[in-house]
């Protein structure tokens, strides 16, 4: 492999899935397990019969796997980054040390929201965005472009509701709670409305409801939203918490960070999957079977959207949780039907459970929302887990998420660059 590595990227022989099992130590099914959920990239082979891959990213893979035991603490330059907030392991996830999915269950969005932050539980907990903070983050969302997307939308109107907070730079907790409280509901008030006679009152379900369907909303279908906003609060450090704490770590004030977080969430492998599994299931339910649609999607050389994670080897507890209560919600059947196809049709391709993406798809598909809600969900829903990161750094030494490049550059001296 030596030979390989010294050429250049395009002359490098790509090498078989037998091959790539082989460097890493595992089944040919798992290779296909590390595509789908995005740690490995192939392409089709000539022919269109099987994958080939890049021996160098595969042996970086092999690299990564050998030092980065189960289990082991995430980190940052080496440092690993103490969290009390969420824990995942064997295949559940804690918000500090409760059952997330039990919380789910029994507590609405903004109890917490509330109780991750204080630690204290406030039944009935309710979001009041300020008049002030709605209308300047209204004005800045409505002179956007029509084909906006809703994470842009978000993070212009987090911005421009920083601008009518003169406290936004006081970073004591009274001060960021106050931010949190406020800016949530400002978000979602400042989204435009798809229901004739929206509120801005009431559980914030109720409210982002009417910003992403113009039907009504069933009580089973309001339950499944706010269970989806819960489910999705926090998630450990996934990539755009981590942004959120750089941000908080270099004493950002609470605005700034959760923008940064809506820049990282926009991403297709993050919060923008679930639209990716939403196009997939109009697709399977135009085709009437999903056959198709996967056959389609790997031959392209993609991942199947809504299968896998990294984190659960079995099924994801956050879909297990949703998909409990979809079966519940009126005129969800249809939906349901196309993702159990999915699964079982990629199933004889590699074994993948459905994923959190997949059972929003099937909340967003079924309520007559676009492509683009699940993203407003996630967005919205992890803005509450963003705080509480935000004030958990505040708590550590500032700057202290400030890793070392490894440089692989050519190494000095150089001469001057020629004109």
């Amino acid at each position: 492999m030596k030979d390989q590595e010294a050429a250049p990227t395009h002359e490098r022989r790509r090498i078989s899935t037998r091959e790539a099992a082989e460097l890493l130590g595992v089944k040919p099914e798992t290779v296909y397990a590390y595509v789908s959920r995005g740690r490995l990239g192939s392409r089709s082979s000539p022919g269109g019969r099987g994958s080939t891959f890049d021996p160098g990213e595969v042996e970086a893979l092999a690299r990564r796997s050998r030092r980065e035991p189960a289990g082991s603490a995430p980190a940052v330059g080496g440092l690993p980054v103490r969290t009390r907030i969420t824990l995942i392991d064997e295949d559940r996830y804690y918000f500090r040390g409760v059952d997330a999915t039990e919380l789910a269950a029994h507590h609405s969005y903004e109890e917490v929201a509330e109780w991750l932050w204080t630690g204290v539980l406030r039944p009935g907990a309710t979001f009041t965005a300020p008049a002030a903070s709605v209308e300047v983050a209204r004005r800045a969302v409505d002179a956007l472009p029509e084909h906006t997307s809703p994470t842009d939308r978000l993070r212009v109107a987090a911005i421009a509701a920083a601008t009518a907070d003169p406290l936004r730079f006081d970073l004591s907790e009274e001060a960021v709670l106050g931010t949190a409280r406020t800016l949530i509901p400002t978000l979602v008030a400042a989204l435009p409305p798809k229901c004739y006679g929206h509120t801005d009152d009431g559980p914030l379900a109720h409210r982002l409801w009417t910003r992403l369907s113009g039907r009504e909303a069933p009580e089973a279908s309001l339950r499944a939203l706010d269970t989806a906003l819960v489910l999705l609060v926090d998630h450990d450090l996934a990539a755009s918490t981590l942004a959120v704490r750089v941000a908080a770590s270099a004493r950002a004030h609470a605005y700034a960070a959760v923008s940064a977080g809506l820049g990282v969430l926009e991403g297709p492998l993050h919060g923008a999957a679930s639209g990716l599994a939403h196009r997939m299931l109009l697709e399977v339910l135009d085709h009437g079977t999903a056959a198709p649609v996967i056959a389609d999607e790997l031959r392209a050389g993609r991942r199947v959207p809504g299968l896998g994670h990294r984190l659960y080897q079995g099924e994801d507890p956050r879909a297990r949780a949703l998909f409990a209560l979809l079966e519940e919600m009126p005129g969800a059947r249809p939906a349901l039907a196309a993702a159990q196809d999915v699964v079982a049709t990629a199933a004889r391709h590699v074994p993948l459970h459905a994923n959190i993406d997949l059972a929003l798809a099937v909340l967003t598909v079924s309520s007559g929302m676009q492509a683009s809600a699940g993203e407003t969900i996630f967005a919205v829903a992890r803005t509450a887990g963003w705080i509480a990161h935000t004030l958990e750094e505040y708590g550590e030494e500032p700057l202290r998420m400030r890793p070392s490049g490894h440089y692989v550059g050519e190494r000095p001296p150089r001469p001057l660059p020629e004109q």
